[in-house]
């Protein structure tokens, strides 16, 4: 089983990619966590992504690519996983098929999560987070509030507004998915490859309806 999930954010990628870990025993594979880690170790690619993520700009093809790469022709390389929010572009579905076709690893099913702009924006501005780094736990002041009002369940520690939850940039990042998407899909319906699933449903309703697009 090899998947690739796609929506923007909000859609729910990462708790269906959780999901799939353990019904199939996949990997999970997000480039998000990659470069929120290399950012938090202040590496040098941390450093030059930093600032396009604090403005909710897409990181630049050429070094989401070689991340990628360098993963899938490493010696610990993934024969079974699930990719959450890479590819996000035509020209990243482009390198990852050459990746993919040098490395014998043919796709499964491209998951298409379907979900308004609007819901989007209402889910992720909710979002509250720890300040802690060693914590980084995630609360929602609708669906799911911390027990006493900004403080983390978990540490005791104040939440905080990420940058890349306030709502300004979450436009900005949903105008920026739209613009890369369409032309994603396309290629991935002219090889038969997309499924596409409602993620207004609850997540279990949206796990079975994966499931059932797979064939499961």
């Amino acid at each position: 089983m090899r998947l690739v999930l796609v929506g923007p954010p909000g859609s729910g990628k990462g708790t269906q990619a959780e999901r799939l870990v353990k019904h199939f025993g996949l990997t999970a594979i997000g480039t998000g966590a990659m470069f929120r880690d290399a950012i938090g170790r202040d590496t040098a690619m941390g450093r030059q992504v930093k600032p396009m993520m604090d403005q909710g700009l897409l990181v630049p093809d050429p070094i989401v690519n070689d991340v990628v790469a360098e993963l899938f022709r490493s010696a610990v390389k993934p024969e079974r996983f699930v990719l959450d929010g890479y590819p996000r572009t035509y020209s990243q579905a482009i390198a990852f098929d050459a990746l993919r076709t040098q490395e014998h690893l043919p796709l499964t099913a491209v998951i298409d999560l379907d979900i308004a702009d609007e819901e989007v924006v209402r889910r992720i501005s909710g979002r509250r987070c720890c300040s802690n780094p060693a914590c980084g736990a995630c609360f929602h002041s609708a669906a799911r509030p911390p027990k006493a009002p900004g403080t983390c369940d978990l540490c005791g520690t104040p939440l905080i507004v990420r940058d890349d939850d306030l709502e300004e940039t979450i436009r900005r990042r949903l105008g920026e998915f739209h613009k890369n998407t369409d032309a994603l899909l396309d290629h991935y319906r002219k090889l038969n490859l997309v499924r596409d699933i409602d993620a207004t449903q609850t997540p279990d309703v949206i796990f079975a309806n994966i499931l059932k697009a797979l064939g499961q």
